[in-house]
């Protein structure tokens, strides 16, 4: 394990950056078929999954935050019921992409800004949700499903994201 000296919090957006680049790594080879794979007939197949995390990196980041960003916008559509498959390259540019636009506001972000809160309506009711809580809410998101991708991947022989 490398030595970290910085923040906590650096150190925490630098690891987030690290397992993005293992998840998108293990990802972007994936042929059709195998983004097709999924645990049960009832449940998301692999690159829904994906496409999932990239949607919801964009919904949070851009659309609750209030960052309008047009490239965002697009790939808060991804991931619904019925969206289109993507290939493997696809969806390593989306997770690139979401995750560019995250860490650019990870960077310049204060903790002021942090603080700073933002409506969002969750089952008819509107909650006041700061920037922080948004913050770790994705990246709890993204271990949550790349841990889905993880055991997908390996209980059909293929390799997961290398942590």
């Amino acid at each position: 394990m490398q030595e970290q000296n910085g923040s906590t919090l650096a150190v925490i957006y630098e690891n987030w950056g690290g397992y993005q680049a293992k998840l998108r790594a293990c990802i972007a080879p994936l042929t059709e078929e195998q983004l097709a794979l999924q645990p049960a007939p009832h449940m998301w197949p692999l690159g829904q999954i994906v496409q999932h995390i990239i949607s919801v990196r964009a919904g949070w980041f851009s659309g609750t935050l209030q960052d309008e960003d047009a490239g965002m916008e697009a790939y808060m559509e991804w991931g619904q019921r019925g969206s289109p498959p993507r290939s493997g390259a696809e969806l390593a540019q989306g997770l690139d992409e979401t995750w560019a636009f995250i860490e650019a506001r990870l960077r310049r972000w204060t903790p002021d800004d942090c603080a700073q809160t933002f409506p969002d309506e969750w089952d008819g009711q509107v909650y006041e949700l700061s920037r922080s809580w948004v913050i770790y809410h994705v990246l709890e998101h993204d271990l949550h499903h790349g841990g889905e991708v993880s055991l997908l991947l390996g209980m059909n022989g293929l390799q997961g994201p290398d942590i």
